[in-house]
């Protein structure tokens, strides 16, 4: 295991193998060539980096405009370009549904609470609103309460989004309506950036008026998924995995 300075906790870094900048791109390519590994699996968040740094830490392996072109480009576009000099260098980049599947989001109602028809139609509603963004790499959640848009995942994320939706809906407790759906985008590379939901999700989620979650199944992972659910059936709120999307996984 690789870690990068800065974005693994202290106990990802106690167990890992190496260390490095994640712009340090000359060591992380040496790293993985003294390890030869059989498959190259991402895993975990990282920040945007300053564009200049990125500039200089790639410059090497591309030319600047190239590096312009991605840098003005969405998360998307940067992520796969990085998937693309990993893959040059002569190492297989997978999947994590091919490491661990059991953390990708299962279909069907996954704890004690389903949803109503009015959240079914939410949930509807929300998924048919992030496919239709998927093209212009906005993000991956939006908060729908009826059929009313709430509001839609920009580059500080899902717990800031539902920090917003706080603001909006300016209620909590026993009286929650609407829904978080979160799912990745239509064409990602899902070997990238997948969407994800944990423990936390949950309790914030509850606590900006919502009623529960529904994500993409086979595309989302769910992270400590018996601590997620515990604590939504706690909350009673509803976690469900949405459609069919095991495949893409």
């Amino acid at each position: 295991m690789l870690a990068f300075r800065g974005f693994a906790d202290r106990r990802v870094a106690r167990l890992s193998d190496a260390m490095a900048d994640i712009l340090d791109v000359e060591n992380v390519l040496a790293t993985l060539a003294s390890w030869k590994p059989a498959l190259v699996v991402l895993a975990g968040a990282v920040n945007r980096p300053n564009p200049l740094a990125v500039l200089s830490a790639f410059s090497a392996y591309r030319n600047r405009q190239h590096l312009a072109e991605l840098m003005a480009s969405g998360d998307d576009g940067l992520l796969r370009a990085v998937v693309r000099l990993i893959e040059e260098r002569g190492f297989a980049v997978g999947r994590i549904g091919e490491l661990a599947p059991e953390l990708l989001a299962k279909p069907g109602v996954l704890g004690a609470v389903a949803p109503g028809p009015e959240a079914a139609a939410s949930i509807s509603l929300g998924f048919s609103l992030l496919k239709a963004l998927s093209p212009f790499d906005v993000g991956q959640a939006a908060a729908i309460s009826g059929a009313r848009v709430i509001a839609v995942e920009g580059p500080e994320g899902t717990d800031a989004m539902l920090k917003r939706v706080k603001r909006i809906l300016g209620r909590g407790g026993k009286d929650r309506r609407g829904v978080l759906v979160k799912t990745a985008k239509t064409s990602q590379d899902l070997r990238v950036d997948l969407p994800a939901i944990g423990p936390h999700t949950v309790l914030r989620a509850a606590a900006a008026g919502l009623g529960g979650i529904a994500v993409g199944a086979g595309a989302t992972l769910i992270l400590d998924e018996a601590r997620t659910i515990a604590a939504a059936d706690r909350l009673k709120l509803f976690v469900v995995g949405h459609g069919t999307d095991a495949a893409r996984s």
